[in-house]
């Protein structure tokens, strides 16, 4: 037995919480008989059907990209642009886990896995990823301590990350730096830097949690290994 939203979610239909939507509207069979509760629990082998369709149970797999410059980060683009999903063929019904901007690029997982990316992408997991960072200006050292114990953002101080700095170029006012966060609010990487006045002139994630993409040329994607999966995973959990 087994909750109806979860079976729904681990289709590849829909999200879970989108999935207890469709149950509250009634929009859900179960063998036949309409389904609005949210705790109801299926049968193994129970036909379900979503507005008169029966779901299917996808087989999960899990991909790393190197996300490249100027693509989108979402299923398809109203404006053509490129989208990560242009760089990949799968079978399966793929989205990307958590979101990079527009014009950064490195590390980005595309699953059909809800659960796991929920794993991957949830606050409270403190997931390490970090990115490398180059700046058009220099942090005094002041700032980078700043930096490292947490910047005041219209939505709230960030958690305490850890800065290394790469390079410092004095005569043309810029510097890189490696930052590592545990969060993954909007363009948050970004306006940590604009909040002591600068510009991020480019910014590349290098690793999400130990996964890295140095093998992979820019838009070039491969499976995860299932040992990779697992240990994402975990490190998710150990960071609760």
């Amino acid at each position: 037995m087994e909750r109806l939203q979860k079976i729904i979610a681990a289709s590849g239909l829909t999200s879970r919480r989108k999935a207890e939507d469709l149950i509250v509207q009634g929009r859900v069979k179960v063998d036949g008989e309409v389904i609005t509760q949210l705790g109801y629990q299926a049968r193994k082998g129970a036909r379900i059907e979503v507005d008169g369709k029966p779901i299917i149970k996808e087989n999960k797999v899990y991909y790393v990209m190197n996300k490249p410059k100027n693509t989108l980060c979402t299923l398809k683009d109203e404006h053509g642009r490129d989208t990560v999903l242009d760089y990949i063929s799968s079978e399966e019904r793929v989205f990307p886990v958590g979101r990079l901007d527009f014009d950064t690029t490195g590390v980005l997982i595309l699953t059909n896995d809800g659960e796991f990316a929920n794993d991957i992408i949830h606050p409270s997991n403190h997931l390490d990823k970090m990115y490398e960072v180059s700046i058009k200006g220099i942090l005094t050292g002041e700032q980078l301590k700043n930096l490292e114990k947490g910047v005041q953002l219209e939505d709230g101080i960030t958690l305490p990350a850890r800065v290394n700095v790469i390079n410092k170029n004095n005569e043309k006012g810029s510097m890189l730096i490696e930052l590592t966060i545990q969060e993954g609010r909007n363009r948050q990487v970004k306006r940590m830097i604009e909040y002591f006045g600068f510009e991020v002139k480019r910014l590349h994630r290098k690793r999400l949690g130990y996964l890295e993409v140095k093998d992979l040329r820019p838009g070039e994607v491969r499976l995860l290994k299932p040992f990779e999966v697992k240990q994402l995973r975990q490190l998710a959990k150990e960071g609760r």
